[in-house]
């Protein structure tokens, strides 16, 4: 059962000088219990889309030009502002790519948590002071550390805390934009672990984002690829990474590092991701795209079903050509 469905999400950022396409006619499924893992460059509009789904776009240069967010079957861009409050860190939470800035320097990590849980969890000061030091135990921070200040801790053990802040009210959907970015691999195994661990345990969905196609390899049942505000190739786990078809799709898998094949370098994408505030008329990549013909430069691309369960925007794979 589909716990999010986003359909047609386009957001714009309107300024004196330019029109920034961040995030153009996205379409997103997020089953209940599920993990959806959304794969792109920076400047994707990964993030975008994230802040997005929380009514969290700056306004008034932030703009959502068309599209639904439909959460539990109500749609979040009709709902009211004292309705998305009682979304936000109760029902969908977000662990923010940079836990520096994620947490308040001058409160301590024990009162951060608590406020999550005495706002939402309609209980007094001292239960939610309880609970907060029980979701520090729950990712491995002692409870005598409830009262230590966010410099105390190290990047892993922050990135800890903003877990547990996150989990703290039991949310259906937990957003988590790029949570190992900051941490060494041995930190970040351990931080993965966990969260799978905490899902598995609460039956939480996840939208993750990340760089990272290792990471989406151990953690996610679907990917969504995206490229300048668009996704451009959907499916399941097995079929993205078994049976990848876009041409940015297999240059992302090109430039990864293979134990089974000998050769003497990767095979990088050419080029960078068009700027957004002049998107490219036809296909976004057709630029940076070895296959791409003057019918791609030309004509807009849809996402369209090659097989179930998998979804391509481009007509070349969908002819049969590539």
């Amino acid at each position: 059962m589909s716990l999010l469905e986003i359909k047609n999400l386009s957001i714009h950022f309107v300024t004196r000088y330019s029109d920034v396409h961040a995030v153009n006619g996205v379409d997103l499924t997020i089953e209940e219990g599920k993990t959806l893992g959304l794969v792109g460059e920076t400047g994707a509009g990964k993030t975008t889309t994230a802040l997005g789904i929380l009514r969290l776009i700056q306004k008034p240069q932030g703009r959502y030009e068309s599209g639904e967010i439909i959460f539990k079957g109500k749609d979040l861009l009709k709902a009211t502002d004292d309705e998305m409050r009682s979304v936000r860190g109760n029902e969908i939470s977000m662990i923010f790519q940079d836990p520096m800035t994620a947490l308040n320097p001058i409160l301590t990590v024990g009162d951060q948590i608590a406020e999550v849980i005495h706002l939402h969890g309609k209980c007094s000061q001292a239960e939610a002071n309880e609970r907060a030091v029980k979701m520090l135990e729950m990712v491995g921070i002692r409870a005598e550390r409830a009262g230590e200040y966010p410099h105390q801790f190290s990047g892993g053990m922050k990135q800890r805390v903003v877990i547990a802040m996150a989990l703290a009210c039991n949310p259906s959907l937990l957003i988590a934009d790029e949570p190992t970015t900051a941490l060494d691999v041995t930190i970040q195994a351990q931080v993965l672990e966990m969260m799978a661990d905490l899902k598995k345990g609460r039956g939480t969905a996840m939208l993750l984002i990340t760089h990272d196609l290792g990471i989406v390899a151990e953690n996610c049942d679907d990917v969504a690829i995206m490229y300048a505000g668009e996704v451009i190739e959907y499916g399941t786990l097995e079929r993205i990474f078994h049976n990848p078809k876009h041409p940015y799709t297999l240059g992302l898998f090109g430039s990864i590092p293979s134990l089974d094949k000998d050769e003497e370098r990767l095979h990088p994408i050419e080029g960078l991701m068009p700027d957004p505030a002049a998107l490219p008329a036809g296909c976004k990549f057709h630029d940076r795209c070895a296959y791409a013909t003057d019918e791609c430069a030309s004509c807009e691309q849809e996402l369209a079903e090659m097989e179930s369960g998998h979804k391509v925007r481009c007509a070349r794979v969908m002819k049969g050509e590539i």
